[in-house]
């Protein structure tokens, strides 16, 4: 063969392998581009004292109306800007509204953050800041692990008014970024070492709905690994209210009658929520817990419609269809809608009528698509009512149960509702098992005409819904009984904060006290100020009790880990004899198959040196007596510790051991 030829089959072996390379590529990224997008972890802070998804279930669940009165600390003139007769420029005429009280409340030091630069952030930079961190250990990821991952972050944040004086914040400095939408996303990325895409979005209503679209998007398209996504509002001054007031566009009560007869206007709130985003593939392959499944989503534009801000119902059809067929789903594939429900007289019927037109037909009568909104509850959240409504109806996939809408009188007179199989879900219902997985759609439809619809989807059977767990077995088989509840923060008045939520959780749900004991070392960032309080339940508790009031307790051991030299090493120091015990090693043996192995090859060693049995000794059926030899004491310990050393490691607490 000659050289000239050799070349060329050489070249042709190389082209049809980088075709076949490509070919694979191609198939790889074709998939992906249709794989389900899990939702890992969630966090958020809405009105009605809700503090996280339990809190709003809670909430949804047992009907209760989340509006109350506005905030005294704010600086508002309450008495002046309130006029029930609605006659006057520059007031309102609503008695209230859906507010977090706490809104101005924020750990600076947690986050790195000086006080000068937290006075001078926007409150929704900081609420997100706060809701990424929860939301991931609600996933069970450690932030501090993922510093220089693809992690991406897409926050909907529609301006604020924190800055609205112009001088009472000029003079602290750092205003460009506090008050920028941008840093809204680009600080928690910033704060946590995030290198994956960081994008604000400003839809107005639909922002955060529309940053669950695109971070499903980059997911797939394999721009990051993992994503945070939801968005934030709050308002610093009455202004939204004094507008809508004047135009008449809010509700007389403050609340939203969402498709009611009686709907009047919408009711303005503030909130915040955050959703952990990832392939369903690499949650699976991670261990991770899969609360639902996004399965398909859409977003388009009303265009040269009706109006500016007027809703446009063909637009919302269009995009509700797109979404089924990014989902390949039928409109009798789903079972229930969170709509939009502001509960304005224009936007109400223009959305009700949508649903009809496209959920509504081809499906049997008898099951008919149930729609409700949570805004009937906690009011407009404005950029974070399209994340609250998916954690709602996540929440309501998880438990089988549709949560009845509130202040419904009767449904709306200008909507045909004989025109399809739309019903509005007045009074909690059973979702039950069809022998599909239960799925919802949730709309959010913003005022600058971008509307978005997703399509959840119940998490797949094999995933259990206990609220603790991929932890390792050697960690919660040992029943439930004396276990170490390891505390962590990084200030000591937040040490006591976290004693006291904890002993809330152990004390209100019914949660194995090992699985709890597991989860606070391999699923939560361990914080610099450290509390260990060992004990059973009812100690344990007592230990939790003595901890947030900042007294002793013989249960509980504190320390802090200086931030001096670096991160330090764990160090396992073996006792020598005087520490040993008839049975001693018995319960890990049984319980414990990490330790069992780890004493069987000490066992191993021993045997050609020994005329005893190191498994005899420490289920402690040897005789008594052995165990005052130092030949015999000085091993057993030693393989008791080296069990041990294997337990700790096995549950995170070490690398390796």
């Amino acid at each position: 063969m000659s050289a000239p030829y050799e070349k060329v089959v050489e070249a042709l072996r190389a082209s049809l392998e980088e075709v076949g390379t490509l070919k694979k590529q191609n198939r790889r990224l074709l998939e992906a581009s249709g794989e389900p997008v899990a939702i890992v972890g969630m966090a958020c802070r809405l009105p009605g004292g809700v503090a996280g998804p339990e809190d709003l279930w809670r909430l949804v669940s047992e009907g209760r109306d989340g509006m109350s009165g506005f905030p005294s600390d704010r600086g508002w003139d309450l008495e002046g800007l309130f006029d029930s007769e609605t006659g006057e420029a520059g007031t309102r005429y609503v008695p209230r509204g859906g507010f977090l009280y706490d809104a101005g409340e924020f750990d600076a030091g947690f986050f790195g953050i000086s006080p000068r630069e937290a006075l001078a952030m926007d409150p929704q930079q900081r609420l997100l800041l706060e809701t990424s961190w929860e939301a991931l250990e609600q996933a069970g990821i450690d932030p501090g692990t993922l510093k220089g991952q693809e992690v991406a972050v897409f926050s909907g944040v529609m301006g604020t008014d924190y800055f609205a004086d112009g001088t009472v914040h000029a003079e602290l400095g750092g205003i460009g970024t506090g008050a920028a939408s941008s840093v809204a996303s680009g600080r928690v990325s910033y704060v946590l070492g995030l290198e994956g895409p960081a994008v604000t979005v400003d839809t107005a209503c639909s922002s955060s709905l529309v940053a669950i679209h695109l971070a499903a998007q980059a997911l797939r398209q394999g721009e990051c690994s993992l994503a945070l996504a939801g968005g934030a509002k709050v308002m610093a001054t009455p202004g939204a209210f004094l507008t809508f007031s004047r135009h008449g566009g809010l509700s007389v009560d403050g609340r939203c009658k969402s498709y009611a007869d009686a709907a009047d206007g919408t009711g303005w709130a503030e909130g915040v929520g955050v959703v952990v985003l990832e392939r369903l593939s690499e949650a699976r392959r991670r261990g991770h817990r899969v609360l639902a499944v996004i399965r398909g989503s859409a977003v388009n534009q009303d265009g040269a419609s009706n109006g500016l801000t007027a809703p446009n119902g063909p637009s919302q059809q269009r995009v509700i269809r797109r979404a089924l067929a990014n989902a390949g789903l039928s409109p009798a594939d789903v079972d229930v809608v969170e709509g939009h429900g502001t509960g304005t007289v224009l936007g109400d019927p223009i959305e009700a009528q949508a649903l009809i037109a496209t959920y509504g037909q081809d499906r049997p009568e008898e099951r008919p698509v149930w729609l409700g909104s949570l805004k009937s509850n906690i009011g407009h959240t404005q950029a974070a009512a399209g994340v609250a409504g998916v954690i709602k109806m996540v929440q309501a996939l998880r438990h089988g149960i549709m949560p009845p809408t509130l202040h419904v009188d009767a449904p709306s007179t200008k909507v045909d509702w004989s025109a399809g199989a739309v019903e509005l879900l007045t009074e909690s219902r059973a979702w039950p098992d069809t022998g599909r997985p239960r799925r919802a759609g949730v709309s959010s439809f913003g005022v600058s005409g971008t509307n978005a619809h997703l399509i959840l989807e119940q998490a797949p059977q094999e995933q259990s819904v206990t609220p603790l767990e991929s932890v390792p077995e050697s960690m919660v088989d040992v029943g439930d009984g004396v276990v170490p509840l390891v505390v962590s923060a990084k200030s000591v008045g937040s040490l006591a904060g976290q004693a006291e939520r904890l002993a809330s959780f152990v004390e209100s749900r019914e949660v194995s006290l090992p699985h709890v004991a597991g989860a606070l070392v391999t699923q939560r960032a361990v914080l610099s100020e450290r509390a260990v309080v060992v004990g059973s339940r009812t100690e344990a508790l007592a230990g939790l009790g003595a901890l947030a009031r900042g007294e002793s307790h013989p249960g509980v051991v504190t320390g802090s880990v200086s931030a001096l030299g670096g991160a330090g090493k764990v160090v396992f120091v073996f006792p020598g004899q005087g520490s040993q015990w008839v049975g001693m090693g018995r319960e890990l043996l049984d319980s414990s198959t990490v330790f069992a192995e780890r004493v069987g090859e000490c066992a191993a060693a021993l045997e050609r040196w020994v005329d005893w049995s190191l498994v005899d000794v420490l289920r402690g059926d040897a005789p008594v007596d052995l165990l005052e030899r130092v030949d015999v004491v000085q091993p057993a310990s030693f393989a008791v510790m080296v069990g041990l050393a294997a337990v700790w490691a096995s549950v995170g607490v070490v690398p390796d051991a």
